[in-house]
């Protein structure tokens, strides 16, 4: 049965886009069918309220052809967050690319307005079609940080088809974020008896802890605080014994 080695990539990015695109290549380990980069892993946000559209690329810039060379080199699929120049020059979008064996594109759709920070004054929204891929006999939904607290969307996702949700994310530290992070991982995996790989940039200025969890709510991987690279197996039997023990999914009445 289907297997897909997952790798996650649980580091800082930086002010300066050319360092970011040299990461790529140096962190990406070998082996692994997917590699996971943190959201915004192109150019960080800078300090709150930042502009970040002087950083914005198409996505055949040279962010998403460094991930395409890195995932070809690889023999892997990659998943990186970039800002993307879209329609408003002054707000791109928060997108990420996935290149390799799979390819997509998913641009953030619920910006973080919260905690004193207002995402939406410098970037734009996504669409709110949900964007899943084939990869390795899985289905594989996409989020991005803050969506990861919408479990509308995850559910979205998982009735496009989804047997993984990827969230890369840059989740802010402060009191109780890396309760509410694990909290809500688990939760998404749990609802809709699917695995989730969610990884983070790490401390101090956001939380790491980026995990993988199968679709019974099981910790399979977690990193710490700092810098590391995680690794996990995804088994399509573990996922289909989950729905045949808690079939929530095929109980619904709403």
């Amino acid at each position: 049965m289907a297997t897909l080695r997952v790798a996650l990539v649980q580091h800082a990015s930086g002010l300066e886009p050319e360092g970011n695109r040299a990461l790529l290549g140096e962190l990406a380990p070998t082996g692994a069918d997917l590699v996971v980069f943190p959201e915004a892993f192109a150019r960080d946000f800078g300090a709150a309220g930042s502009d970040v559209s002087a950083y914005a690329e198409p996505v055949d810039g040279p962010f998403a052809t460094e991930v395409a060379r890195v995932a070809g080199d690889l023999g892997s699929t990659v998943v990186a967050g970039m800002f993307e120049r879209g329609e408003d020059p002054g707000r791109p979008y928060n997108t990420l690319v996935v290149r390799g064996a799979a390819e997509a594109t998913y641009r953030k759709i619920h910006l973080y307005d919260s905690f004193g920070y207002r995402e939406s004054d410098r970037l734009t929204g996504g669409p709110t079609a949900p964007v899943v891929l084939d990869l390795a006999g899985f289905r594989v939904g996409l989020m991005t940080c803050y969506d990861l607290r919408f479990p509308e969307l995850a559910r979205a996702l998982v009735d496009a088809g989804a047997e993984v949700l990827v969230v890369p994310a840059a989740w802010v530290s402060g009191p109780l974020k890396v309760d509410h992070w694990r909290t809500l991982v688990r939760a998404r995996a749990i609802e809709n008896t699917a695995f989730v790989v969610a990884v983070g940039q790490p401390g101090p200025r956001h939380t790491g802890h980026s995990l993988v969890v199968d679709p019974l709510g099981e910790v399979l991987a977690e990193a710490g605080e700092g810098p590391e690279v995680l690794t996990g197996v995804l088994e399509h039997t573990v996922l289909e014994g989950a729905r045949r023990t808690n079939p929530s999914l095929a109980n619904r009445r709403m």
